[in-house]
């Protein structure tokens, strides 16, 4: 068994995530690791829940607003950097903690990417005529259909990732979860999964608190900021796709707010479909920061003894 370990803290979005890791980190006198793939973009900070300023302050954090939305940044390039980075950690310390929403990126670094393969332009073009022919949904339905792993992890109102994920469906009759299930990539390192949950409505109730708080920081001005980037791929999510709508006069501010809440609950749904079926997971409640810190303690002095 290795003596570094990677401390993994995941669960649904507004859980409290970085304030537990931030917690774990002190106590283990180490950093954070970012793999939130929404928090990866400069220009983006409040409609992302950007750690605050204070947050940042108490302990380094590494992935975080490092590149701008006019860059393309995928998953194969953040394992690719994550795990550099992750090897030149190591050289220093024996823990760092990895937290973020994002579970195919969270995959990435624990498991591994399998090649994905080459897509022929065509494949794209045909779903980019139906997208404007028939709208997102008919593409959401199809991949819920064809590939529900990821469909259950996916932010569905991300354009680019659910027609990506059809591209490489079309093309190779495999579902795009399967070039990470097929993974067997070895870690020269352990890994700890540690999942927070809470009650439901407890989840929806601090998503609505959070879109709210986000509101009043001023996101309207943020996506507004935004708007001559309105079609980069970073910007097709929650948060900025609704207030574009508003800023464009097609829906109002209000209506907007709800949708913004509607699809982050979803998406807090489709988060935890996804990481309960990882039985190497570790779940606590998201009020349990001491019992997370006590098993930890305990699990990384065992492996040393």
């Amino acid at each position: 068994m290795s003596q570094k370990k990677l401390i993994v803290i995941i669960g649904p979005t507004g859980i409290g995530k970085t304030q537990l890791a931030i917690e774990v980190a002190k106590v283990f006198d180490t950093e954070i690791l970012s793999s939130d793939s929404r928090q990866f973009f400069k220009e983006m900070k409040i409609g992302t829940a950007v750690p605050s300023h204070e947050e940042l302050s108490q302990i380094k954090h590494h992935f975080i607003q490092h590149i701008s939305i006019e860059q393309e940044y995928n998953v194969g390039e953040f394992e690719r950097d994550a795990m550099k980075f992750i090897q030149n950690f190591f050289k220093e310390k024996d823990v760092l903690i990895m937290a973020g929403g994002s579970g195919l990126y969270e995959k990435a670094v624990t498991e591994g990417l399998n090649d994905f393969p080459e897509v022929d332009k065509s494949v794209r073009n045909n779903l980019m005529n139906e997208l404007h022919q028939f709208g997102i949904q008919k593409l959401q339905e199809e991949l819920k259909d064809k590939d529900p792993v990821y469909a259950a992890n996916l932010d569905l109102e991300n354009t680019q990732r659910v027609i990506r994920a059809l591209e490489i469906i079309r093309s190779t009759n495999r579902t795009f979860s399967s070039y990470l299930a097929d993974s067997l990539t070895q870690r020269s390192f352990d890994v700890i999964k540690i999942g927070i949950d809470a009650d439901r409505q407890i989840i929806y109730d601090r998503i609505n608190h959070r879109v709210d708080t986000m509101l009043d920081a001023g996101l309207v001005e943020e996506v507004k900021a935004l708007c001559a980037f309105r079609d980069l791929n970073a910007l097709q999510t929650v948060g900025y796709k609704e207030i574009f709508r508003y800023l464009e006069g097609e829906i109002s501010l209000e209506f907007a707010i709800s949708e913004i809440k509607k699809n982050t609950r979803r998406f807090a749904k489709r988060q935890l479909t996804w990481y309960r079926k990882d039985e190497k997971v570790n779940w606590f409640d998201y009020q349990e920061t001491q019992k997370v810190i006590d098993f930890l303690q305990k699990e990384i002095q065992s492996s040393q003894s």
